[in-house]
């Protein structure tokens, strides 16, 4: 019996049907991930079975009792609460009596009567295994100390994601839906969040963009593609082989509907009169296989090579470079020299100074001492996550013509915006929409755009995956890879480190910076090296 279960559903936006009579269940144990492009509705379809938004025809039922908890792009609080009030905020009882436990014990001076009266309400619940629990969760999602009596108004993107986090795995509901998980999470939280999640008792649907995130936790994709939902039981590896099968066989069905639509065509030209019922029949079919010839499969490679500004002998030396906020080293002393088709991945736990480098590089920061120096010829493309303001008013097209008509391709040809949008799954259709009519994925992905459309020879990417689906990804992964000039990536996404960087910057404690050759799995790899001839040192030092 299904714990969720969706009949006939569907959803219109803005005059577009995202989907249409779907149906759809989920079981215990299922651990089932919706992928697709931006905008064909993932987002929605969560909010829906979530029971946050109504679908206009259909109806979503769960079964009696179940608990449901949503985890959104963005999330919701009471903000006149603390961090702490916010995550106890559950009415579920083993919760509160945690809740009132922490309050005491973390009081010194409490009374060692209410000491006594929460460890008995303890002992009765059988809390103490649960409460371990909880400390672990907020332990590795960093929220103790001082955080946990701070009011929820004054976190960070960051931290709120990590709060609503903890907030939904605390909870322990039957059914846990979770859009993008990972995004503003470090690697290696999201490494514990898939090891956390990857558990067999665990029902859970979710849409996220990480491709092994997904590979690891996922025991089933559904794919939203064009209003229809395809199912594949098995992992996101098996998903891309069966897609791609998929596709090869609607490839094959269409061609057969053009080549008997071209024959069919030729009778229709006659005019044949509907008289009898056979005549009848052909020409409806006509009008069936017209529409299946119609069918529109072409999936563009982007394997091109955008031209780029000359660059130089000298792009950026960087000399001794110290930073600090307060009392707090965010780097030390860091100097590095940049070589033609660099290629860097950036990586590091959440403040650790990421974003404090790039802005050095860039001259958007001033360091503490040390010296930046940029090469005359060197073009910044500086994409940000925080760069998301378009005019509502403007179209997808002028937002891109603003910056370039034409982009010339370093063969010498040249593609008009309105070709490069279509590359960047922006259909000619969508071009003329107003922008305040996409999807948070499709305005990142314009956002993207126009920092790729100016020409630059030094690409620096801050988190660019971010709300992107996985056909972009795939779609930008090519683009880079052709890219010419430097590029400088931060990304929380591993898939996408591995494919790109050749080697990583690594920001550790007290500022420090590990320039490490090889991609992220390498360096992964090695730290592992480091534990294992640790352990048998200790090993060796206790015998």
């Amino acid at each position: 019996m299904n714990l969720l279960s969706a009949e006939n559903i569907s959803k219109n936006y803005a005059d577009r049907w995202l989907f249409q009579n779907l149906n759809f269940g989920l079981q215990q144990g299922q651990r089932i991930a919706f992928v697709g492009i931006n905008g064909t509705g993932k987002t929605t379809l969560m909010r829906v079975l979530a029971g946050l938004e109504n679908p206009d025809t259909g109806l979503v039922t769960r079964r009696q009792g179940i608990r449901v908890t949503y985890l959104g792009q963005q999330p919701v609080f009471d903000e006149s609460l603390t961090v702490e009030e916010t995550i106890f905020a559950s009415q579920n009882d083993t919760l509160r009596a945690v809740k009132d436990y922490e309050h005491v014990v973390n009081d010194p001076n409490h009374d060692p009567d209410d000491l006594q009266r929460v460890m008995e309400r303890m002992d009765a619940l059988n809390a103490w295994d649960y409460e371990s629990q909880v400390q672990q969760i907020l332990g590795k999602l960093g929220i103790l100390g001082e955080l946990l009596t701070r009011n929820v108004s004054k976190l960070s993107g960051g931290q709120r994601k990590r709060v609503a986090l903890a907030r939904v795995l605390i909870e322990e509901p039957d059914v846990l839906l979770l859009d993008e998980p990972t995004n503003h999470l470090d690697l290696a939280t999201i490494e514990w969040l898939e090891n956390r999640l990857n558990s067999p008792s665990l029902t859970l649907l979710m849409v996220t963009h990480d491709r092994y995130f997904l590979d690891k936790v996922a025991n089933e994709i559904v794919e939203l593609d064009k209003g229809t939902m395809y199912r594949y039981q098995g992992n996101y590896a098996y998903f891309v082989e069966k897609k791609a099968d998929r596709e090869m066989r609607e490839a094959t069905e269409v061609e057969k509907a053009r080549n008997l639509f071209r024959k069919e065509l030729e009778w229709m030209r006659r005019m044949p009169q509907a008289r009898g019922t056979k005549q009848k029949a052909r020409i409806d079919a006509f009008y069936v296989t017209k529409e299946k010839a119609s069918t529109n499969l072409s999936k563009q490679q982007l394997e091109l090579s955008v031209k780029t500004t000359r660059q130089g002998g000298k792009i950026i030396e960087a000399e001794h470079l110290n930073k600090r906020f307060g009392d707090k080293v965010v780097m030390d002393d860091f100097s590095y020299v940049f070589k033609k088709k660099d290629r860097i991945g950036l990586v590091g736990p959440n403040g650790a100074g990421k974003s404090t480098l790039l802005n050095m590089l860039t001259g958007k920061l001033q360091p503490d001492s040390g010296t930046v120096d940029v090469g005359q010829t060197t073009v910044f493309g500086y994409y940000t996550q925080t760069e998301l303001e378009f005019d509502p008013t403007q179209r997808v097209i002028d937002i891109v013509k603003e910056v370039a008509e034409v982009v010339e391709l370093a063969n010498g040809d040249v593609l008009t915006a309105s070709q490069f949008l279509t590359l960047f799954l922006f259909p000619p259709a969508q071009q003329y929409t107003l922008v305040s009519k996409l999807s948070g994925g499709e305005k990142r992905r314009l956002q993207l755009l126009r920092v790729l459309v100016k020409n630059p020879n030094f690409l620096i990417l801050d988190e660019p995956t971010n709300d992107l689906d996985l056909g972009t990804l795939n779609i930008l992964e090519d683009f880079l890879l052709h890219f010419s000039g430097c590029l400088l990536i931060v990304s929380h996404d591993r898939y996408f480190l591995d494919n790109l960087a050749e080697h990583l910057f690594v920001l550790e404690p007290g500022g420090a910076v590990l320039n490490f050759p090889g991609n992220y799995t390498d360096y992964r790899d090695y730290l592992a090296e480091r534990e294992t001839e640790a352990a048998l040192e200790a090993e060796e030092k206790a015998a």
